[in-house]
């Protein structure tokens, strides 16, 4: 008798740790799905900004980007959004970029110090 409660025991521990072996593969699948999907939408903006900008705006947006990457990443975003809705005509040269970068900038605070 005391044979049979271990055998169910050890049934029990064999089923939770097959549960479990199978989360972490169903869970380790779909993390690389993302990543592999995080990649593709990645490489996607990378071609539409290489069709949309010439090599001076680009190189502009690479040092705004090392700079100010929060922003750079906004810009990114506003120029894949103005090419793929169709209201980019024509490439981006400096200048136009130039003129986007001053739109977007945000507004800067300025203090004021009066002595008395």
């Amino acid at each position: 008798m005391s044979g049979d409660p271990t055998d169910e025991e050890l049934e029990e521990l064999r089923k939770e740790k097959m549960e479990q072996l199978q989360e972490r593969q169903g869970g380790d699948g779909r993390g690389e799905a993302a990543e592999a999907q995080r990649q593709q939408a990645e490489a996607q903006k990378k071609a539409v900004l290489r069709k949309a900008l010439t090599d001076g705006a680009r190189k502009r947006l690479n040092t705004v980007k090392m700079s100010k990457p929060e922003f750079g990443e906004k810009v990114e975003q506003q120029i894949v959004a103005l090419a793929q809705s169709g209201r980019l005509q024509g490439q981006i040269d400096e200048d136009k970029m130039k003129e986007l970068l001053q739109e977007m900038k945000p507004e800067s605070q300025s203090f004021d110090i009066k002595r008395r």
